[in-house]
């Protein structure tokens, strides 16, 4: 969300955003790619994790193909475990599919009001998990990671 500061200046209302999957190889990190180079030049940090995270890992073969064909470098991505520190320093937290957000709220009450879907503006409330499915699968989740990415643009 962009808000007007001092002297008609645009201040970013959230520095620091965290996208949710499960494994955090293939949804979360492209959300969070995508988000990345979409906000490059503000002030703004993007991570993501997973609920259940295969941590170390790199992002998983299609999804790393797809963005790559974006123009956009997901090589440094390793996975991470969502842990309530991240929930609690997160000022906006999208996840993937309802029972993200509802684990998310389950580990850090807190957080519950700045938990949101990443479709939330658009005609969808699930980005479906094409883990260890074909590149198609992957295509059209990239499809809904990147219009929900765009719909959430405006507000950040």
């Amino acid at each position: 969300m962009v808000a007007s500061g001092y002297r008609g200046q645009s201040v970013n209302v959230f520095k620091n955003i965290l996208v949710l999957c499960v494994g955090n190889i293939c949804r979360s990190p492209t959300a969070e790619y995508i988000l990345r180079q979409q906000l490059a030049g503000h002030d703004i940090q993007v991570t993501s994790a997973g609920l259940g995270a295969l941590v170390g890992r790199p992002i998983e073969g299609h999804a790393m193909a797809l963005l790559q064909e974006h123009g956009i470098d997901a090589s440094s991505h390793r996975a991470r475990q969502l842990d309530a520190v991240m929930l609690r320093e997160a000022e906006l937290v999208l996840g993937m599919e309802r029972r993200h957000l509802a684990a998310a709220a389950r580990l850090a009450p807190e957080a519950s009001g700045k938990l949101f879907l990443l479709g939330k503006w658009l005609d969808f409330d699930s980005v479906p998990d094409p883990y260890r499915q074909s590149r198609q699968a992957f295509e059209n989740v990239y499809g809904l990671i990147e219009r929900g990415v765009g719909s959430w643009l405006s507000y950040l």
